[in-house]
């Protein structure tokens, strides 16, 4: 079965999800600083996945392009909608929904493991990648939930729906992307990413409040621009 990976995947981090809110009774004092080391510890994260990128200019361009279009399709205020609307469905703090959607769905969806994983899942039908990847994302998700709030479990939705497309799609990926510029492409999408985090590791700080998903736009912009990127400089060579 492609998708069992994927499915494995987003059901941890549901079970993760609701786990963590049932610690939901913590101290507020402790939940606090809690929270606060997860925002530290997302912040470092973020500068580790920056530093992995070959061109950074790209990432600049990329955040600023994606930036603009996000702010003009307004992503940021129709997760806020979204996030009234859950209120009303499944009671708790808008702001910490959108918070622990956002948050969820980066750190879930970025990185090699969510790529590499389901192209395995898809090619081969070897889930490994996805099961370790699984496990790790199930038992963030109980730190998200008791600390970010009940919006973490949204971020099952599209990490089945990106990871399953890559599954589905992976025989086409290999043939129209080859494996060294897939390689190229994740790096550079990574470290895009990784800005997106350190954001929102601002955000849960409190230092600095920033519409992060305004900036999504910016992982396609950093997906397309390095095969263009590629294509001009054998272009003029």
């Amino acid at each position: 079965m492609i998708l069992l990976g994927t499915l494995v995947n987003a059901g941890a981090i549901i079970l993760g999800a609701l786990l963590g809110r049932m610690l939901k009774r913590i101290p507020e004092s402790m939940r606090q600083t809690i929270m606060q080391g997860i925002a530290l510890a997302v912040f470092v994260l973020g500068i580790k996945m920056c530093l992995g990128s070959d061109n950074f200019l790209l990432v600049i361009i990329s955040i600023v392009v994606g930036t603009v279009l996000g702010e003009w399709i307004g992503i940021e205020k129709g997760l806020n909608n979204l996030g009234h609307w859950l209120e009303r469905k499944v009671g708790g703090s808008q702001g910490s929904i959108a918070t622990g959607f956002i948050t969820g769905t980066l750190v879930y969806c970025i990185g090699a493991m969510a790529v590499l994983g389901s192209l395995d899942s898809g090619l081969r039908n070897n889930h490994e990648v996805l099961f370790m990847k699984a496990m790790l994302d199930g038992f963030s998700a109980i730190i998200f939930a008791s600390t970010l709030g009940i919006g973490v479990i949204f971020s099952a939705v599209p990490v089945f729906l990106y990871q399953g497309m890559i599954a589905l799609l992976s025989t086409s990926i290999y043939s129209v992307v080859s494996e060294t510029m897939l390689d190229a492409i994740l790096v550079e999408v990574t470290a895009v990413g990784g800005l997106m985090i350190i954001a929102i590791g601002l955000n849960v700080l409190e230092i600095k409040q920033i519409r992060v998903a305004n900036m999504m736009p910016a992982l396609v912009i950093a997906a397309v621009g390095v095969p263009f990127i590629d294509w001009i400089s054998k272009l003029f060579s």
